[in-house]
């Protein structure tokens, strides 16, 4: 029976994703991704394939799995802002548009803008790695127009959906060129937060 580690099996899953993650990031720091698979990833994490089988079936469904896991401190710290209401709508989007930035400078997270990347990294809807982001801030623009911050949007998520694009070219950006990460979360700031802006009356 293999050894477990951590003190139950699922503490032994936690661990071995960690290292499956670690794994692969070092990975994509040496080399490019279509020339990664699952053997590479197996032996930099310390596992036999076989063993790496047992969480993923494959190289896409490995990634997928290790996208959603990257996300979730991103969703959970999308969720916590998107949830102090005493705040401005617009400063909830600001430290938002940042967090999310900063999460996709992951190179795990990064794979989803990939050229050619898989539709399962890059699909929308509820089955989306960051789909809960997008909910999140529909409601926050709802919640914004309805308290006279924001402008009424006629479709909210076809608004977020084009702004998703914004972020998304800001991802691409930063995934290039880390040092353009400041200048670039301003000026997606700008641009999202101008777009919602109310008319002067």
């Amino acid at each position: 029976m293999p050894r477990i580690r951590g003190a139950s099996i699922e503490e032994h899953h936690d661990m071995v994703w960690a290292d499956l993650a670690d794994a692969t990031r070092q990975l994509l720091s040496e080399r490019d991704y279509d020339s990664i698979n699952v053997g590479h990833i197996a032996a930099r994490a310390g596992l036999a394939r076989n063993t790496l089988y047992n969480y993923a079936p494959d190289k896409n469904a490995l990634i997928v799995a290790l996208t959603e896991r990257a996300g979730r401190p991103a969703v959970e710290k999308v969720a916590a802002i998107a949830e102090r209401t005493d705040e401005p709508a617009a400063d909830r989007i600001r430290v938002i548009v940042e967090a999310v930035l900063d999460a996709c400078s992951d190179q795990i997270l990064q794979l989803m803008f990939r050229p050619g990347a898989s539709d399962s990294l890059t699909e929308k809807g509820p089955d989306a790695p960051l789909h809960a982001i997008v909910v999140a801030v529909e409601d926050l623009i709802r919640e914004g127009a309805a308290r006279g911050e924001f402008r009424e949007v006629g479709d909210v998520r076809l608004t977020v959906e084009l702004l998703s694009g914004v972020m998304r070219a800001g991802a691409e950006r930063i995934g290039r060129d880390p040092d353009a990460f400041s200048a670039t979360v301003g000026a997606a700031q700008e641009i999202i937060l101008a777009s919602l802006a109310d008319s002067p009356r």
